[in-house]
């Protein structure tokens, strides 16, 4: 006859329990992943910052994919981006964040779309020329979307001259300069690669870091050459 199988693994007879190892937990009550108001809060803001990634990396498959209208994927690409940005200026959060690369690492997120998206700072619809951008020849050249987007280069080479060389100064204006240009032509022009690349420059940079004098002038001698190449784009 077998005998009863036990309920329990058998253990050697000399082994005698320890009471005072017994656990302490109590398995009723919730375990608290923060112990601060603080803690919670950070934990909080990285859960965002890790949604938005993920978020971001879905939207690029889905616009890549003509699964969403172009007018869609902009906002939220850029609200988005603007959120991502925004919870990073936290300074608590920024330390616990290190960087992209040192985030992804730690949660293993393979989101080569989002990198690259956040990376450059601006949705794909505004980094290339839409698909809706006025004609540029003859007489169906729309003349206020010229006048804004050459009154956007100006006020932008005005600012270097002032000597704005802050990222939170340089940015936006540069960012409506490319706007601006979309929603003229479709044409790529002498200078146009030029722009992206300094927006890609200035959104790598903290906010309030600064171009050295002689980024400033490159930059200033680069946008003068692609206010150039715009113009010859209307002759």
């Amino acid at each position: 006859m077998y005998q009863a199988q036990q309920a329990y693994a058998p253990t050697p007879h000399s082994y005698i329990p320890n009471t005072t190892l017994s656990a302490t937990i109590n398995l009723d009550e919730e375990v608290k992943l923060a112990e601060t108001r603080a803690e919670r809060d950070l934990q909080d803001s990285l859960a965002e910052v890790f949604s938005i990634i993920i978020t971001l990396d879905e939207l690029e498959k889905a616009y890549l994919k003509d699964a969403i209208l172009e007018s869609d994927y902009t906002e939220i690409c850029d609200r988005l981006l603007k959120q991502y940005k925004a919870i990073l200026t936290d300074d608590a959060v920024s330390r616990e964040f290190v960087d992209l690369e040192t985030f992804k690492g730690e949660w293993d997120m393979e989101v080569p779309r989002a990198t690259e998206r956040i990376r450059i700072g601006l949705p794909s619809t505004v980094t290339a020329p839409t698909h809706n951008a006025a004609s540029t020849s003859g007489s169906n050249i729309n003349g206020t979307l010229i006048l804004e987007a050459t009154q956007e280069f100006i006020t932008f080479l005005d600012a270097l001259k002032l000597g704005f060389l802050a990222k939170d100064q340089l940015h936006p204006l540069l960012s409506e300069v490319i706007q601006t240009v979309n929603k003229v032509t479709d044409r790529d022009f002498d200078g146009r690669g030029k722009i992206i690349q300094w927006l890609i420059t200035l959104n790598q940079m903290k906010a309030t870091e600064e171009l050295s004098e002689d980024q400033a002038r490159e930059l200033d001698l680069d946008m003068n050459a692609a206010y150039q190449g715009f113009k010859s784009t209307l002759a």
